[in-house]
């Protein structure tokens, strides 16, 4: 993949870049995971009696339980005592059933875009600001996903001895933080 850049055009802004047939492979695979483990949170909400009456969306209460998908939709408030005593938990289950449909969507919406705006076959990528702002949303969210997968975390080094397991897809990982890094350049006046 070529670093992307920002070209001035008639229509507007356009931010270009260039991909090969196995990184836009990996990035449709890496993506589709992505929004699988979504719609499957989605797709498993629990009826709620007062959203079937008022006709209001709810999500979970509860946290996912996969590691990958608890990092994506993470709580809104540390799961420890507030300042005041009491529990988080209570308050963290309210705001996840008000918003966790709304975030979701949103994801979904960004691997959307990433997908359609992807050749399969990998080639040139030209993205409006408001599609390149989706890939971030995006990129970030598989390379969350994966650092959560694989077990990232400040104290991982740059390179893993080559009988780690990790070794092949921490390079992956470090392709998506050179690709998202590059793109917020170009984004950033």
């Amino acid at each position: 993949m070529r670093t992307w850049s920002r070209k001035n055009s008639l229509s507007g802004v356009k931010i270009r870049s260039d991909m090969d047939a196995r990184e836009a492979a990996v990035l449709r695979s890496l993506v589709g995971s992505v929004i699988g483990l979504l719609r499957d949170r989605a797709a498993d909400v629990p009826t709620d009696e007062l959203a079937a009456m008022t006709g209001l969306r709810t999500g979970h209460s509860t946290p996912p339980e996969d590691a990958a998908l608890a990092r994506l939709l993470s709580d809104f408030h540390r799961r420890d005592q507030s300042e005041d005593g009491s529990d988080t938990a209570d308050l963290n289950g309210a705001l996840r059933g008000l918003h966790e449909p709304d975030i979701i969507d949103e994801k979904l919406h960004a691997g959307s875009v990433i997908l359609d705006t992807l050749p399969a076959s990998g080639g040139k990528i030209v993205l409006t600001p408001e599609q390149a702002d989706a890939w971030l949303m995006g990129l970030n969210d598989v390379r969350l996903a994966l650092g959560t997968t694989l077990g990232i975390d400040a104290d991982t080094p740059e390179v893993l001895d080559d009988e780690d397991p990790r070794a092949p897809h921490l390079d992956v990982y470090h392709w998506l933080t050179w690709m998202q890094d590059s793109l917020v350049q170009v984004l950033t006046p």
